[in-house]
């Protein structure tokens, strides 16, 4: 595919996601169409969306395209790790490129690599200066590279009022 033609894509994509966004009352819609979007763009074999909440440390997971594995609803407490400063204090994407960086990441890192997941990248979904939440992609080892923060960055940024709108529940 040419730069060119990569570039009217990912446009293509972040303004029918700005219009679901806009429009779309069924939030599950919308998360859907951002995990098709997500995945021509760029490409997952599994994707997930998290909402933060700082004050109390939670994440909420709001959409997964593995509801076996990872179901939506319900939250964990994430403690300090080096992830979670990265990409929840700081709001900086993480790149994931094998299956040593997704143990370094992340404390279900066994059952991640159990479903063939080696590699993964999460961009926070930011607002000044706060991060709400984080999409979530993983792959086969090697998939993820940094040239994909940029595309998932804009894609991700038309996401973000999802995650000032929504809470915890289940619509969500």
């Amino acid at each position: 595919m040419t730069m060119t033609t990569q570039q009217d894509l990912l446009i293509q994509e972040a303004a029918a996601i700005a219009r679901h966004v806009a429009v779309e009352t069924d939030m599950q819609k919308v998360w859907k169409q951002a995990d098709a979007a997500f995945d021509r763009i760029i490409g997952h074999r599994m994707f997930t969306v998290l909402r933060y909440e700082a004050e109390t440390g939670k994440v909420w997971r709001l959409y997964t395209s593995n509801p076996a594995d990872y179901p939506v609803g319900g939250f964990k407490v994430m403690g300090p790790t080096p992830w979670g400063d990265l990409v929840l204090k700081q709001g900086q994407p993480f790149v994931g490129k094998d299956a040593d960086a997704v143990r370094w990441a992340y404390p279900d890192h066994e059952t991640i690599i159990g479903l063939g997941f080696e590699s993964a990248l999460n961009i926070p979904m930011c607002v000044a200066g706060k991060t709400l939440g984080t999409i979530n992609l993983t792959h086969v080892a090697g998939h993820y590279q940094e040239r994909h923060v940029r595309d998932a960055s804009v894609l991700a940024a038309c996401l973000t009022p999802l995650c000032m709108h929504s809470n915890s529940s289940a619509n969500y």
